[in-house]
């Protein structure tokens, strides 16, 4: 309780320019339920899996199964996440009322106790339009939050974008459009773009995506990830290999020599696409008839140490960035 009213205060005293200096940010998502906590299972259970060993990922966390809305496990993530030296999450949103909405000033309390800001990843829920994100923005400003990012932003049309963006910058809010199309983002009168996906916009692809967004005036916050395997997830066939590490490396390699203004990770937890660098256990053979998949292996780390073997690496390449990109003015389109 002290820790959530500590987190309160924090956000009442943020200034609106507090998230200016951030150069990593992490996708993280408050949308996990189990039965004793919440009375039911909620995401572990995608697409019919019957946890608690049964779940709907190729990974299992090292922490258990857990609960969102369980503020010991939000805390302890915090303190993972402060660890790793990431400065922001960008928190999963799915609109007013949503469970995560319920969940967002738990989260953003103890994100902001261990010092890290709180962004929100605006996500297409049915019926989103440019008037109704308008709206949310303001309301999420009331919360302390400043920084936005857009997922699948042209879902909705440029111009209506163009015509909300002096009400939807109003007290200093910063917008990211996640796209490969950098020209549509200007257009729109966003600050910034991002990419998400880590398949489709692999690190050979990196350096011209953020010189495009240089060259429009753009923030540039192209995402960087582990790998990506949702086949329980979503049954999506497409893999991604982790390669023990090395397409984490590759990915943030790519960004630091792109020159990003600050580098996106996908994801904390996303555990339905397998892009999560939360822990994740290392005995996966004791988790019923399916073998998960774990770190054991990555970067060489075995045993004991494996299961926190990203968290790690990512201290590593934050240490990396910092020493060798300069912080860049904070740029807006036009």
């Amino acid at each position: 309780m002290r820790r959530l009213l500590l987190g309160l205060l924090i956000a009442l005293c943020l200034p609106a320019s507090a998230q200016a200096d951030v150069r990593v940010s992490a996708f993280y998502y408050p949308w996990y339920a189990t039965s004793g906590y919440d009375g039911a299972y909620q995401h572990w259970s995608q697409r019919d899996h019957t946890p608690p060993n049964n779940i709907a990922s190729s990974y299992y966390p090292a922490r258990g199964l857990y609960s969102s809305s369980d503020g010991l496990v939000v805390t302890a993530q915090m303190d993972e996440i402060k660890g790793a030296g990431i400065d922001e999450i960008a928190v999963s949103w799915w609109g007013q009322g949503s469970a995560e909405d319920g969940r967002l000033p738990g989260v953003a309390a103890a994100a902001r106790a261990d010092g890290i800001a709180v962004a929100a990843h605006l996500e297409p829920y049915p019926g989103r339009t440019v008037a109704s994100t308008l709206a949310d923005v303001q309301y999420l400003h009331a919360l302390g939050i400043t920084t936005f990012y857009v997922y699948r932003a042209f879902d909705m049309p440029i111009a209506d974008w163009a015509a909300a963006m002096g009400a939807l910058h109003a007290g200093g809010n910063l917008l990211f459009a996640q796209t490969g199309l950098v020209g549509q983002a200007a257009a729109a009168g966003f600050d910034g773009v991002y990419t998400y996906d880590i398949v489709t916009y692999g690190a050979n692809m990196l350096r011209r995506y953020c010189g495009e967004a240089h060259r429009l005036h753009l923030l540039c916050a192209p995402s960087v990830g582990p790998g990506y395997d949702a086949r329980r997830g979503s049954g999506d066939p497409k893999v991604k290999p982790r390669r023990n590490g090395a397409t984490y490396d590759a990915m943030w390699r790519a960004a630091i020599a792109a020159g990003a203004d600050r580098v996106t990770i996908t994801s904390y937890n996303e555990w339905h696409e397998g892009t999560q660098i939360e822990p994740a256990a290392n005995a996966p053979a004791r988790r019923g008839a399916y073998r998960y998949l774990s770190y054991e292996g990555a970067w060489g780390i075995h045993g004991v140490a494996a299961p926190n073997a990203y968290l790690a690496r990512t201290r590593y390449w934050v240490d990396v960035l910092r020493k060798t990109s300069p912080v860049q003015p904070k740029r807006r389109a036009g």
